[in-house]
Parts: structure tokens; sequence; C-alpha cells
């Protein structure tokens, strides 16, 4: 079985998207993350859901989680906020991290190996430089158990 046999259609964004935009299409549809393609069309990285949800929570908080409980309850409207104003390729500026790609004849044993090597919630699948679908996770556990999921 090659990897293109259990691509799904799925989602992509470009980096100038609106992180709002990618964060609305995350939370409604319950993704992993999002395939990002570069201004050529080329998927350039994988956006994960939880760097959209880093993203959200301020550095210092970050750096010393007890303040989360001091500061209190902050207001839904300043942490879409923060998303409105800010691009995907806002979101991925802190991130290097190697793009989860196969080729669409590679096995699903080395798009599984992929998606471990880089802890990658999904993983696109390309035809030269044509993006044919996606591989997620769930997909992949899917095909694996079959039917005792």
């Amino acid at each position: 079985m090659r990897a293109a046999d259990i691509a799904e259609p799925y989602p992509v964004v470009s980096l100038d998207t609106s992180a709002r935009d990618a964060a609305r299409m995350i939370g409604r549809d319950r993704l992993p993350g999002l395939v990002v393609t570069g201004r050529d069309g080329r998927p350039a990285a994988i956006l994960p859901a939880s760097e959209v949800v880093r993203f959200m929570v301020p550095d210092y908080v970050q750096d010393d989680p007890a303040l989360a409980g001091v500061l209190g309850e902050v207001p839904l409207e300043r942490i879409t906020a923060r998303l409105t104003h800010a691009t995907v390729a806002d979101l991925m500026a802190a991130r290097s991290v190697e793009l989860a790609v196969v080729k669409a004849d590679d096995t699903v044993v080395e798009l599984a190996a992929t998606m471990a090597r880089l802890r990658s919630p999904l993983c696109a699948i390309v035809a030269g430089n044509r993006i044919v679908g996606v591989v997620t996770a769930a997909r992949l556990l899917e095909l694996v158990c079959g039917d005792d999921l």
C-alpha cells in the first residue's frame, strides 16, 4: 500500500492566511493541524494545532506557568485580537521544524516513520510539486487497527 492510497483531501493554508482563520479551521473541523504552503504553492510546513494554542499564551506565561493563576481569566477578546492581527507566518516564526511530507508512491511504513521521527500529527503527500492529500495520525491508526477501534 502506498501513501497516496490512504491520502485524503485536507485544508491547506498559505503563510499569508490570517492566524484567526487558521485557528477557526482547526477548531471547527477538530483538525490536528494544517498544511501550510509557500508562495509557490508547494508544502512549506505543518502547523500543529498545539502551535496555535502556544501562540495564544504570552511568552512570559510560558516561561513561568505559575503566572497563569495570578493573572486571572484573560478575556477571550484579547486572545481573538492576537490571532486576528497575526498571520500563519507569525505562528510559524518561532518554529524551525522539518516538514512532514512524503512522496505519493512511498510506502505506509515510510509514511509512519516520517510522522514518528518528526512527531507530526499529519503528513502531506505529494506527487511532484502538487499536494495530493494528507494522512493524519488518526487515519493511519484507523488503517492499522481496522474495526478494532
